[in-house]
């Protein structure tokens, strides 16, 4: 039984528990229904997370490892990126060392249409930001991060 030092209460029926993820799935929600009306049309917040992994680090990756950083199955991650290849946002390669892989890597349209989205989603950090204010948004990250790791390592 774990018991939080405030009471006798397991976690299995801690509202405290319960509450912590009511909100954070809340917040996900709302968050990405905003985000996704920001977006340009045509393009899905997966398109967007990955085309700004990409320009944040460069490089190639495999589907499989973008389907584990993105915590998506792999025939998921294939049929996101098959869509941005479409769209001239992705390069898709054959592995050369590895004939069953594939290698992925950000186009210039890719890297543009990740410029205009963030554009438009622009607004909706700004009024996030405004509405916290920074201390507050940088007192949270630590939590969330620290959140993240504890539910990673199950």
């Amino acid at each position: 039984m774990i018991e939080s030092s405030n009471s006798q209460m397991t976690i299995n029926n801690d509202p405290l528990a319960i509450t912590l993820f009511s909100e954070i799935a809340t917040v996900d929600q709302i968050g990405r229904s905003r985000l996704k009306s920001a977006l340009p049309e045509g393009m899905e917040l997966s398109h967007f997370s990955i085309l700004n992994h990409f320009a944040h680090l460069g490089g190639e990756k495999t589907p499989a490892q973008l389907a584990r950083i993105f915590h998506v199955t792999k025939g998921a991650m294939t049929n996101t990126l098959a869509r941005l290849s479409a769209s001239g946002f992705v390069h898709i390669r054959p592995d050369w060392d590895d004939a069953r892989r594939k290698r992925v890597s950000i186009s210039p349209a890719g890297r543009a249409a990740r410029d205009r989205a963030v554009q438009a989603v622009d607004p909706v950090f700004e009024d996030v930001i405004e509405r916290l204010g920074p201390e507050k948004i940088r007192a949270m990250l630590p939590l969330l991060r620290e959140l993240r790791t504890i539910l990673l390592t199950d």
